[in-house]
């Protein structure tokens, strides 16, 4: 191993010792900032060392290339919309619960997040782990709003059911703007979820 390999190679664990993660961590909320305000088109590693005040090389100590650069940001801001949500959805019941959610998903940088997808869906092969990513970082929250008393599977069922329906207005959202359409929309799942919620575990199915 020639001497260069060995420095990136200590560099590399050091980047996993307490302050090289305190490092990571920073560079990370930098390269977040940017892309909640600039979105996903052109992002690089060049413009994420822009935003980071770096360069690209010590982004790649620390991240394993771009991809997985984006793929951690667009986690980060998708923990900052969940953190929002949890605050939002302390409601008597799961529609208004999922009711008060549903500004949380369409404010601030809800646009970068919905790029995220439409990107998995355009390179499923690339970054199928965009939209797999965000099933695994929702559904803990949508299961935690269900009534306590329910059954895991039936969370499961029910979060499965909220998740599917408010990606399915956002994708409406951005593509038609179809505001009245998705408010009808809205009323109906709450009106779904109010039944749901009034139906005895014993009888759900």
């Amino acid at each position: 191993m020639e001497v260069g390999d060995a420095g990136r190679a200590a560099y590399r664990r050091s980047a996993g010792s307490p302050r090289g993660e305190a490092r990571r961590r920073e560079l990370l909320a930098r390269v977040t900032d940017d892309l909640a305000a600039h979105g996903l088109v052109d992002f690089s590693l060049r413009r994420a060392a822009r935003a980071a005040d770096t360069t690209h090389k010590v982004l790649l100590y620390h991240f394993d290339g771009v991809d997985d650069l984006l793929k951690q940001a667009v986690f980060q801001l998708r923990e900052r919309r969940i953190d929002r949500a949890v605050a939002a959805s302390d409601k008597p019941t799961l529609a208004a619960r999922v009711r008060a959610i549903w500004p949380v998903l369409t404010s601030e940088e809800s646009w970068v997040l919905d790029q995220a997808i439409g990107l998995s869906m355009y390179d499923n092969d690339r970054y199928r782990d965009l939209a797999r990513g965000a099933s695994r970082q929702y559904l803990p929250t949508l299961h935690a709003i269900c009534p306590s008393e329910w059954s895991d599977r039936r969370k499961l069922e029910v979060s499965e059911m909220i998740l599917g329906a408010l990606r399915g207005f956002l994708v409406d959202l951005r593509t038609s703007g179809d505001e009245a359409g998705i408010e009808a929309g809205l009323a109906a799942l709450s009106r779904a979820l109010d039944r749901e919620e009034a139906t005895p575990e014993d009888t759900a199915s």
